[in-house]
């Protein structure tokens, strides 16, 4: 290849893959209000990204893979934990988890209500937007250091098409998240109760006078808690506040019927 042909190689190439660069920078921005579904974005979500930046919550967390790796990512949090426990647990993290316990602990943000109502809407945005699976390996809230929980990694599917091991893959899957807020282990309890022996006390508190609900049985109680978590709300400090509990409303957005029914049908056999 001569002096001049190489020159002419360079420039071309240069030129040809700045072409290719500029196409896809714009067809990245063109993509972007779709991608991060940019006509969601309110005031409260503005102000609640000032305050995750004011408080430097990304000192220790992350978003979208971005951010320290001390403590959880949060680019999901929204849906795995729902509005309820979040604003309950900033206004006081200590009453959640034991520094003895988990070996660290959040500090306190001292945020006023409003900040807390912004920053939960700046992260249930994020939590919506499509960020195609990444980070492919995110420290997720799990509660691992509590034995029943261990176990509770997302699982990619299921070992059998037994509608009892498929619900135990729904259990470990990282969305809803059950394993994130309920351990399988007798009395350690989480952010929800222990379930473990579900399928026998639950029969106990149907039959109780304090009971609230409109099940009729085991089976029912707990399709009942999964679909409807207020009708019924087990007695704990860290289970509902005013009234709502602090499960997830979301169960008919994130399942599927047939994934409730193998769910139900897992529960079912923790006795």
């Amino acid at each position: 290849m001569t002096k001049r042909q190489t020159r002419l190689f360079f420039i071309v190439g240069t030129l040809l893959f700045t072409v290719i660069f500029i196409g896809m920078t714009i067809d990245s921005h063109r993509q972007f209000p779709e991608l991060t579904n940019a006509h969601l974005i309110t005031p409260d979500v503005i102000e609640g990204k000032h305050v995750w930046h004011r408080e430097n919550c990304i000192n220790c967390h992350t978003l979208l893979g971005e951010g320290a790796y001390f403590a959880p990512d949060l680019t999901k949090i929204t849906q795995l934990r729902g509005v309820p426990y979040l604003t309950a647990f900033l206004q006081d993290p200590s009453q959640f988890y034991s520094e003895e316990i988990h070996r660290r602990l959040m500090p306190d943000p001292d945020l006023e209500d409003s900040e807390i109502a912004q920053v939960i809407a700046f992260l249930d945005w994020v939590s919506q937007i499509d960020n195609q699976g990444w980070p492919p390996r995110p420290i997720l809230v799990t509660g691992s250091a509590i034995p029943g929980a261990a176990m509770g990694q997302p699982a990619t599917g299921s070992a059998s098409d037994a509608p009892v091991s498929l619900g135990q893959a729904v259990f470990h899957r990282q969305s809803p998240g059950c394993f994130a807020c309920h351990s399988t282990a007798p009395g350690m309890d989480m952010v929800g109760p222990s379930i473990a022996g579900i399928g026998e006390r639950a029969e106990a508190v149907v039959a109780s006078p304090e009971y609230t609900g409109s099940a009729t049985d085991a089976e029912t109680y707990i399709r009942e808690s999964i679909m409807n978590p207020n009708a019924y709300l087990v007695p704990g400090p860290t289970f509902s506040a005013a009234g709502v509990s602090f499960m997830p409303q979301t169960a008919d957005e994130l399942l599927t019927p047939e994934e409730i029914d193998q769910l139900v049908a897992y529960l079912m056999t923790l006795r």
